[in-house]
């Protein structure tokens, strides 16, 4: 997909980083949609259906966590937090709910352009896997990789972009143990820096999406002091 066939939705209520954040984007050959409070990002969501959202998380009507849950519960559109809260806790917490990156402000907006091409590399790579769809405890998980779709026990499984990165990343080589570093580089991409922990929010995830018990995992595996391996057989 060409940049120009991509619509990028940005929401912040400083009119000020928009128009930056526009002009950059626009400059990478992107189409940029506006919206200045959370009821307007719902709004042109719902109509617009963008490829990516940038969300600023302090809006006057809505908090960017409350907007990022509805997204989330109808779509799995990659979302980047804009964020002010530079505490590892608040970030996690934004991870938690779904989003697949953060940048904290003040930001250099070529870096944002970055990462935007990188969530979206991760997103809408046309590259094909080794396999197509892979099946494992008998069929009980599904992952049709050409569809991006993953399922558990027959039900779709709704996984964000970057859950999604992992778990391929994870089935794709399944004695294979990743340390963090290996999967944030193989799943959120070699421009990304950040907290080791952004995998394990990821990983936490996706355990609540796919395993029978989370709590006791099956499917993705700690292996203590390295990192993760997949189990399922």
């Amino acid at each position: 997909m060409r940049s120009n066939d991509i619509s990028i939705l940005v929401v912040d209520d400083e009119t000020k980083i928009v128009d930056v954040v526009k002009s950059y984007l626009e400059k990478s050959g992107y189409k940029v949609l506006e919206a200045f409070t959370g009821h307007q990002a719902l709004q042109r969501f719902e109509d617009d259906k963008p490829s990516l959202v940038i969300l600023d998380l302090m809006l006057p009507d809505m908090t960017g966590e409350e907007i990022c849950k509805i997204i989330r519960s109808k779509s799995r559109v990659p979302i980047i937090m804009l964020t002010a809260k530079v505490e590892e806790e608040d970030i996690l917490k934004g991870l938690n709910i779904g989003a697949d990156d953060y940048i904290t402000k003040p930001f250099s907006p070529r870096q944002l352009v970055a990462r935007v091409r990188a969530v979206l590399r991760r997103t809408l790579d046309d590259a094909l896997p080794l396999a197509n769809i892979y099946s494992f405890e008998g069929g009980d998980l599904v992952v049709d990789v050409e569809k991006h779709q993953v399922k558990k026990h027959g039900k779709l499984i709704n996984l964000t972009p970057s859950e999604f990165s992992i778990l391929m990343a994870l089935v794709k080589h399944p004695n294979k143990v990743y340390t963090r570093e290996e999967l944030i580089t193989l799943a959120l991409g070699e421009d990304f820096y950040g907290f080791d922990r952004t995998i394990d929010s990821h990983i936490k995830n996706l355990r609540q999406k796919i395993e029978d018990d989370p709590k006791s995992p099956k499917l993705v595996i700690t292996v203590h002091g390295v990192g993760y391996r997949f189990g399922g057989d």
